[in-house]
């Protein structure tokens, strides 16, 4: 999602809540707007309990039992998500400059999950450039279209870095959907540009939080859906690995970000958002990236 568009739509709806505080309540100007805000932080905490009462319900083997440790993850992650969606998308800019193509280097491409931008991988792309990567990123949007119609975005992505990069092939790197749109540029368009993909709890066979999202996008990671249907006779047709979370509250059964043909292996249980700022996590990724010979 677009910085700009974040930022109307919090600005909206705090001006919604401040103008129903104050209407209904009878409540000055100062308390209503802190009013608003304490819905504002109320409501995102309602969605957060609801994705991971939804994982508890169709947890796959892995998924943390110990009520303690849950709520510990879910602060986490209801930390994770105010951050991303109130600072760091919405503030794009100051945490993500542009990236820097010119250094050298393995070329690592990262890829969004639904619903947001570049912005969620100012730590990660800091982590693989301090271990000598040349880190490039894009954001997909408008944010809730088809899946195959971000293929185009990452298809002229990937050609540009590459050329201002001078690689000949990059690794693939998606987040959540990201992952699934990469695996849709590899059946599409081949392995000519591309030297590996990395999915992060991504929902190769689907998620059943998707049947509550908006979108085409949404539709299309149900479970069974036709588009992965589609999907599931497509090899990526280069190493892949993909990294499931068994805590993950967003893609669930957590064993359907597994995919057949590739290396499957597990990250360290954590939130679906807060993996991408945990430390354990940043290192699985960043030796996924660096193993094996160079890119360019």
């Amino acid at each position: 999602m677009q910085p700009i568009s974040v930022l109307l739509w919090l600005g909206a709806e705090l001006a919604t809540y401040h103008f129903l505080a104050g209407a209904l309540f009878d409540l000055p100007a100062r308390h209503a707007l802190l009013a608003a805000f304490a819905v504002l932080l109320v409501s995102r905490a309602l969605l957060n309990l609801g994705t991971w009462r939804l994982a508890a319900r169709y947890a796959s083997p892995g998924y943390p039992r110990n009520v303690g440790r849950r709520l510990w993850l879910m602060l986490q992650d209801y930390a994770a998500y105010l951050f991303t969606f109130l600072l760091v998308i919405p503030l794009e800019a100051l945490w993500m400059p542009a990236d820097r193509l010119d250094r050298g280097g393995r070329v690592v491409l990262l890829v969004h999950g639904y619903g947001c931008s570049r912005g969620v991988f100012w730590l990660l792309r800091r982590r693989l450039e301090a271990a000598g990567c040349t880190v490039a990123s894009v954001s997909l949007f408008p944010p809730f279209i088809s899946l195959g119609r971000m293929v185009p975005q990452l298809r002229e992505r990937i050609e540009t870095v590459c050329r201002e990069s001078g690689a000949r092939r990059l690794t693939l790197v998606g987040h959540s959907m990201g992952g699934l749109v990469c695996r849709s540029y590899l059946a599409r368009h081949g392995t000519d540009k591309v030297q590996a993909l990395i999915t992060l709890a991504t929902p190769n066979a689907g998620s059943e939080l998707a049947r509550y999202g908006i979108g085409q996008n949404a539709r299309e990671m149900e479970p069974d859906s036709l588009w992965l249907r589609d999907m599931q006779g497509e090899k990526t047709g280069v190493p892949t690995i993909a990294l499931r979370n068994p805590a993950d509250n967003y893609v669930m059964p957590q064993d359907n970000q597994q995919l057949p043909g590739a290396h499957n292996a597990d990250l360290p249980p954590v939130g679906h958002l807060a993996m991408l700022y945990h430390p354990a996590v940043g290192d699985v990724i960043v030796d996924a990236c660096t193993q094996g010979r160079s890119h360019s």
